[in-house]
């Protein structure tokens, strides 16, 4: 199973849609609107949403964090 750091999950909970597919594209979506950190991590993340599969996304819990 992918994991995801704190940050790859904060992202996750800030642009989640119905499916991991839609996620990933949300946060693509958003890249012009990043610093260039924000959106290096950003594209990792959304690549791996792209690398799991529909029934790992629908089994993990994304937790927002805001520590």
């Amino acid at each position: 199973m992918v994991q995801f750091t704190v940050e790859e999950e904060n992202l996750i909970c800030m642009y989640h849609k119905s499916d991991r597919r839609r996620t990933a594209a949300n946060i693509r979506a958003a890249l012009p609107d990043m610093d260039e950190d924000i959106a290096a991590l950003a594209r990792q993340t959304a690549d791996k949403l792209d690398a799991m599969n529909n029934a790992d996304f629908e089994a993990q819990q994304f937790h927002f964090t805001d520590e």
